[in-house]
């Protein structure tokens, strides 16, 4: 293998339902982002139907671009369409053949479930045998619901992991299947990631670009690979080197960080959920949420991560004028005078949160979330938010965001993310 280059890998998704849109893809980025962190570069990530041929057309399509990985999702289960196996045995060139000890240990969960329901007979007990038919050498892997994944070795490669299609079940065999002897002899030859992020808020991407042309005058960054993205109104900045490359990749991570230091929220990729609630525990903090626009996502959002009931006091959706008064104890004059949407609500309904809840730091929200509702003075996508803290810090922001109505209340949500994080000292309070 050439040194200055990583392995390559491919993912292919296989569900009609994919196709139609009936639901979104979730096994794709979780096992391309899976295979960056190892070290692969990840050439390709595609989604084909549940049709033998495009799915066998998609295997020789990423053989025949080099990868070293290809990791399939969907296809393993006992329906008719379910033709993965059979499809990969024969891109490997070898037959399927029953595996007698996983066909047992199929029919041992299957026991349990026909019992309970009074399906019993030849059809569970051809769905069991289906499932249990294993590609010649392949490596089969415990299931988590009743599909093994398989890991198929190919004559001249590339090596194929095939795992089950609902997320659970996939992400539940991924661990197994790296560790499987296959797996484990490929991944020896796979040089460690060494990938750097960034992370900003309230930063345009154009402005790395800037930066980097400016450095790439200067400095040969050709054996770095950097990657934006905007997520949760943050801009992710992934820089990857190639190996031999590491000592400029480190530079140009600690440059960036530094020149845009205004607007860093983290050097190591740590999310903002991750941050925030390692400031309200290392300080003992609680929150209390007061919400009126984002109905709740905002409180959600908290209470994501595991261990939130430790710094999350309680929330109130408060909509209606009448709410925002009666649970949160806005003033109704105040309302009348300014309007719900506006600064002063915004403040009454965070000191309003906090006090009900007895909390360290209270958050509201109030605005224009559209499509309706905005006058010239407060337009759609005028959100006005305070974060108030027991010690007296008073955080406040009214800015109009982009976008469509979920866009705004997302937008909203991630803007109160940040300043929480501020008022709980994981940023500088400004």
């Amino acid at each position: 293998m050439d040194t200055s280059e990583r392995p390559r890998a491919a993912v292919v998704v296989t569900g009609s339902e994919l196709l139609t849109g009936a639901i979104s893809d979730r096994n794709g980025p979780f096992l391309a982002k899976a295979l960056g962190e190892l070290g692969f570069e990840v050439a390709h990530l595609l989604v084909v139907g549940d049709r033998p041929d495009d799915l066998a057309a998609a295997l020789t399509f990423v053989a025949d671009a080099g990868v070293a990985l290809i990791v399939t999702s969907g296809g393993l289960g006992p329906t008719a369409d379910d033709l993965t196996a059979e499809v990969v045995a024969s891109f490997a060139g070898v037959d399927l053949e029953l595996d007698e000890a996983m066909r047992e240990h199929i029919a041992g969960i299957l026991a349990g479930w026909a019992a309970r329901t009074g399906f019993d007979g030849p059809a569970l007990e051809d769905a069991n045998r289906k499932q249990a038919m294993v590609p010649r050498g392949a490596v089969a892997l415990t299931p988590v619901g009743t599909a093994p994944g398989l890991v198929v070795p190919r004559a001249g490669g590339p090596l194929v992991v095939v795992l089950p299609g609902p997320p659970r079940e996939l992400q539940g065999v991924w661990p197994s299947a790296l560790e499987s002897a296959p797996v484990r002899k490929l991944l020896a030859t796979v040089p460690a990631a060494q990938s750097r992020e960034l992370r900003f808020f309230g930063f345009p991407e154009s402005e790395i670009a800037a930066t980097l042309r400016e450095i790439g005058a200067t400095r040969d960054l050709s054996g770095v690979e950097v990657t934006t993205c905007l997520r949760r109104s943050e801009l992710e900045v992934d820089i990857r080197p190639l190996p031999g490359a590491e000592d400029v990749a480190e530079q140009l991570h600690a440059e960036l960080a530094a020149r845009h230091a205004k607007h860093l929220v983290s050097a190591e990729g740590t999310t903002t959920d991750e941050l925030l609630a390692r400031a309200l525990l290392e300080r003992g903090l609680t929150v209390a949420t007061g919400e009126s626009c984002t109905g709740g996502m905002l409180a959600s959002r908290l209470v994501d991560l595991a261990g939130s009931s430790a710094y999350v006091a309680g929330g109130v959706v408060a909509y209606s004028n009448e709410a925002k008064t009666a649970l949160l104890g806005v003033p109704a004059e105040m309302i009348a005078e300014h309007g719900a949407v506006s600064p002063e609500v915004a403040r009454a309904l965070a000191d309003g949160a906090r006090e009900r809840f007895g909390a360290d730091i209270g958050v509201g929200i109030t605005g224009v979330a559209g499509p309706g509702g905005g006058t010239e003075a407060k337009p759609v996508g005028y959100v006005c938010f305070c974060v108030t803290t027991s010690d007296g810090l008073v955080l406040a922001r009214d800015p109009r965001l982009p976008g469509s109505r979920a866009d705004i209340r997302e937008r909203s949500t991630d803007t109160a993310m940040h300043l929480l994080l501020r008022a709980a000292g994981g940023l500088p309070r400004r």
